[in-house]
């Protein structure tokens, strides 16, 4: 069903690739204006309907200076996709405070400056979307991404508490969980300084276990299809509070919920390589 209010000003972060410039590209042919928000404040190839904006997720000042800019020039904020985020591979052991920190500052703190930064906006004009982009890693945890796996959840189950926090406010919240996905998160893959020493343990497995995920990756789905996800839950009234696009990945969020945990780990164990 479509909302009673129709979505027509969206804040993005994360813009300027993959998933990101995918959804901006789709929301704009579909009418709506996206403030394409990246650190280095642009959008790719220049599209009617995208205005590219200086954000860094990590600067709450620079969070709440986007949305103001934004208010100031269309009086309004119908929703924002926090779609930022990074990811760091290695093993736990031998991972830092500060490669840890890493990891969560993108995809926890600064999905939850921009939510913040957005909220009193949206509370005031009694309407608003807020859409996460997580990951089925959330849900599925996997050998050596064990940060990023909890970072994910960790941003999943933050946006489903707030969607109960919301109640009554005409603000939403849903969650997208997207499986593998084809674009430049393969190569900007950070690694751990330990899972790249001589003396780690763990190298033969992460050896198999680096090609099998790179080759899934490399082999995902476009980015164009969590952007068409993205687009049918702005367009609807009632938002799914958790969305797994594409029905491959649904049945393996249908196992991974059914299926005991003293299988599922085994399992995966042994399909990547730990």
């Amino acid at each position: 069903m479509k909302s009673s209010r129709k979505v027509q000003i969206v804040l993005l972060t994360g813009g300027s690739s993959g998933i990101g410039a995918a959804t901006a590209r789709l929301l704009a042919e579909n009418g709506m204006t996206v403030y394409s928000g990246s650190r280095r404040g642009t959008a790719g190839e220049p599209r009617e309907g995208i205005i590219p904006i200086r954000l860094d997720v990590n600067d709450e000042n620079s969070c709440r200076e986007a949305v103001d800019r934004i208010v100031s020039e269309q009086g309004r904020l119908d929703a924002v996709i926090c779609n930022a985020g990074n990811g760091i591979y290695g093993p736990i052991e031998g991972t830092t405070d500060d490669e840890a920190r890493y990891q969560f500052e993108t995809c926890v703190f600064g999905g939850l400056k921009t939510i913040q930064a957005c909220l009193p906006v949206m509370r005031k004009q009694g309407f608003g979307r807020i859409i996460t982009v997580t990951s089925v890693m959330a849900i599925l945890q996997l050998p050596y991404q064990g940060l990023y796996s909890a970072a994910k959840a960790a941003m999943m189950s933050l946006s489903e508490s707030l969607s109960m926090e919301l109640k009554g406010t005409g603000i939403q919240c849903c969650s997208i969980l997207p499986g593998d996905v084809a674009t430049g998160f393969t190569a900007a893959r950070t690694f751990t300084a330990y899972s790249k020493s001589p003396d780690c343990p763990y190298r033969k497995q992460m050896e198999k276990n680096l090609a099998q995920i790179e080759k899934d990756e490399n082999s995902g789905m476009a980015p164009a299809v969590i952007g068409k996800a993205i687009l049918r839950q702005l367009r609807r009234r009632r938002m799914s509070i958790r969305k797994i696009p594409r029905i491959d990945y649904k049945l393996v969020g249908f196992v991974v919920r059914i299926l005991p945990e003293e299988w599922k780990i085994p399992i995966l164990a042994k399909l990547y390589h730990a």
